[in-house]
């Protein structure tokens, strides 16, 4: 193991190969809970530095844009200096940046410490695939990333809940500081576990493609964020907007001539691969606003305790986790198509049903709604990714996951953005309608902010059926292959 390349025997020590996956579980396990648990606490951190939703929102978005730009970036650095040592350095970043953000003097403060947590995070993201596929034999790989599948549906199902009670108890800083004994372990267990692998000196960074992406979707969130407070039709917003297609361009542009591109275009020229990744983008983009809108609404309108939000709002992710394995083993049988796009359009179903939540509506007639949400979003993610996975040949398997993750958190992300951007255009329009119509002064901000939630909604739901009908593009038969030719 002196090399610069540790081959991969045919038949792995089983022992190792199993702590090296629980290893690996933990960082896997940690991105994803800190991303749902932080969630539960925007409204509470609005409330704390008296900022208001456009600007508390840049705690989710500046992860997300982080990871989002990186990971393929950070895919092509684990073969450039070995996946151990980038995983180990991520979890080391990643558990600073959770101490500097509970100890943020200030909104703006906790925001660029943020940006150095997602730096850690999206090491251990990018590079979390990377190992399991390094370590498992090809007869157990899809064994292997079914668990890490499966635990991170754990955490985006555990989070909600651990960090209401964690802000009930102990405030929103806490949320952070958990952070800190779990990675000091995780680093001492990968550190003692793991064996080098990866470490491929031609690898190149594809430095253009890398800034190029992020900067275009920069431009965008602050347009999205503050086309309200600076206008939808003023020159700096559409200079934004104008300049996010651009560099998009132009990263497309990059990425079809570099030697080393960050993210491999040419694998778009497979249908289903293009189909089931755009369905993916579409996906997080349309729910991903109940996630993010949703904890300030059982705040500032049912003034619902934040441990009673963590458990509404673990009812999506439960079902995920309980969906998911099964839709997942069903695909194999009948492929991905029929599923991925009935989840979809459950999806949209539950959009729409969320959008009739009003300021008394029972909690238990919520949680059903959230529940189907979580069927739809369990029965369209396992067949979706079996898809893309299976749609490359076999030694794209790592350019394809790691776009299939960049899709996943830039949905997110942009879900994000125009889930805000609704919201706050819509809110002032509805406010003073209702101020108009003689509503009572009490209920106006009430009445005001579940109409512009259900703007947000139905337009989730909108989107959700458009990701369905992208999704029946695909081929009827899309059943998962490896044998491709580009």
């Amino acid at each position: 193991m002196n090399g610069s390349v540790t081959k991969v025997s045919n038949k792995p020590d089983d022992k190792y190969k199993w702590k090296a996956l629980t290893a690996i579980a933990i960082g896997t396990f940690m991105a994803p809970l800190d991303g749902s648990i932080v969630n539960i606490t925007l409204p509470y951190i609005s409330s704390a530095f008296g900022t208001d939703m456009a600007t508390v929102e840049w705690v989710v978005m500046s992860y997300l844009l982080i990871i989002s730009s990186l990971l393929l970036t950070y895919g092509r650095l684990g073969d450039m200096l070995g996946y151990k040592t980038v995983y180990i350095t991520g979890f080391v970043i990643f558990t600073l940046g959770s101490v500097l953000c509970a100890m943020s003097p200030s909104i703006r403060a906790l925001i660029g410490f943020r940006v150095v947590q997602a730096l850690g995070a999206g090491m251990m993201m990018a590079i979390g695939p990377a190992l399991v596929t390094s370590i498992f034999p090809p007869q157990e790989r899809g064994k292997a990333l079914g668990i890490i599948g499966s635990t991170v549906a754990s955490a985006l199902a555990f989070g909600p809940v651990l960090g209401g009670l964690l802000v009930d108890f102990f405030g929103w800083r806490s949320v952070f500081l958990i952070n800190l004994p779990i990675g000091v372990y995780a680093v001492y267990r990968a550190a003692a576990v793991l064996k080098p692998t990866g470490r491929d000196k031609n690898q190149r960074f594809d430095i253009p493609g890398a800034i190029t992406l992020f900067s275009a979707l920069m431009t965008f969130l602050l347009a999205a964020s503050h086309g309200q407070q600076w206008g939808w039709g003023s020159p700096v917003i559409i200079g934004l907007l104008s300049s996010s297609i651009l560099l998009l361009a132009l990263f497309i542009w990059i990425e079809l001539r570099v030697p080393s591109p960050m993210m491999d275009l040419s694998l778009f020229k497979i249908r289903l691969f293009t189909t089931a990744n755009i369905s993916l983008l579409i996906s997080f983009l349309s729910h991903f606003s109940i996630v993010f809108l949703f904890p300030f609404y059982l705040k500032e309108v049912r003034s619902v305790e934040p441990s009673i939000t963590g458990i509404l709002m673990a009812a999506s992710p439960m079902v995920i986790l309980f969906a998911a394995p099964l839709s997942g083993a069903l695909s194999d049988r009948i492929g991905s198509r029929l599923l991925s796009s009935l989840g979809l359009g459950i999806v949209a179903v539950a959009m729409l049903l969320m959008s009739s939540v009003g300021i008394n509506t029972s909690f238990g007639q919520i949680s059903l709604y959230l529940a189907l949400l979580g069927l739809g979003i369990g029965l369209f993610q396992s067949p979706n990714n079996s898809a893309i996975m299976g749609s490359v040949p076999r030694h794209r398997l790592g350019i394809a996951s790691g776009t299939l993750a960049s899709m996943r958190n830039i949905g997110m992300v942009m879900g994000t953005a125009t889930a805000g951007a609704i919201f706050t255009t819509r809110l002032p329009i509805h406010y003073s309608h209702f101020k108009a119509s003689g509503c009572s002064t009490g209920s106006l901000y009430s009445l005001a902010f579940v109409t512009a939630m259900h703007d947000v909604f139905f337009t989730g739901a909108v989107l959700a059926l458009i990701g369905m009908f992208i999704s029946m593009l695909r081929e009827k038969n899309s059943a998962e292959s490896t044998n491709h030719t580009l």
